[in-house]
């Protein structure tokens, strides 16, 4: 009888300690898939097979999610807050800082459409960066779509404010991934980039000409604002049509689930 309750103890803390091993590889939790339609995989950090993504299931650092022809997948963020994959999509999971009433993510489209939405409690600072080939949006509370492409990527703000920059003037990523997110912390070297309030800027139009510009600063994109970035650095900035927007299978996705929320 000893010697079964010895092996059973054995095996006990052997399983805690797989368990807990697993756990600290994970990293930290990003969120959960909240709802997989069609086709939606998952890689896990460290890992080079892909998962049938189950809905509920977490997501955490490092972790990659993809869509395939005809699927789509909704990832909650841990504290609140959407991220809405289309069709065709593969989204890097990088960092999550989640605390009482300061929330903050940083993800990699590599390929195809997202819809972010996060809207932040009273006195909450929530913030979602989110980079592309060619540019990086970052937002506090509000809701934008970014399209992902190698040669152009592109944003289109819905609500609130967002901050965008050409990829290639923010610090390389292998160095700021070391780093964790702060309130009001900015990143070492130019431009920087600070996580305090927007400044309050209003809507231009559109440059002076498309893509004669080069994007070398934060700019901030308004409501119902567009902004087409290059490789190359060069920028378009337009007031896109909404009601053609609207008319999208996609964005009609998004407006439905957020009104199925509110």
């Amino acid at each position: 009888m000893k010697r079964i309750t010895s092996t059973l103890t054995v095996l006990s803390l052997a399983l805690l300690v797989v368990f807990v091993s697993i756990a600290s590889s994970a990293g930290k939790q990003f969120g959960k898939i909240s709802l997989p339609l069609g086709k939606v995989e998952v890689q896990s950090s460290g890992n080079n097979t892909w998962e049938k993504a189950k809905p509920n299931r977490p997501v955490f650092e490092g972790d990659i999610v993809r869509t395939a022809v005809k699927s789509r997948a909704e990832i909650t963020l841990k504290g609140g807050g959407k991220i809405r994959i289309g069709e065709n999509s593969e989204l890097e999971l990088n960092e999550a800082s989640v605390k009482p009433m300061v929330k903050n993510f940083k993800a990699k489209l590599k390929k195809g459409n997202v819809f972010v939405s996060a809207k932040a409690a009273f006195g909450e600072k929530k913030n979602v960066q989110l980079r592309m080939p060619t540019a990086v949006a970052a937002i506090r509370g509000t809701k934008y779509r970014a399209k992902a492409g190698e040669d152009e990527s592109e944003v289109l703000v819905y609500n609130g404010k967002v901050d965008v920059n050409a990829a290639k003037n923010v610090i390389d990523e292998r160095q700021d991934k070391r780093k964790s997110f702060a309130p009001g912390e900015a990143p070492t070297g130019k431009p920087k980039f600070t996580l305090g309030p927007v400044t309050e800027t209003k809507a231009p139009t559109q440059v002076s000409g498309p893509y004669e510009v080069t994007l070398e600063e934060w700019i901030t994109l308004a409501e119902g604002m567009q902004i087409n970035v290059r490789k190359d650095g060069k920028y378009h900035m337009f007031e896109f049509d909404q009601t053609k927007d609207g008319d999208l299978d996609f964005v009609k996705w998004n407006k439905e689930l957020d009104a199925a929320e509110e």
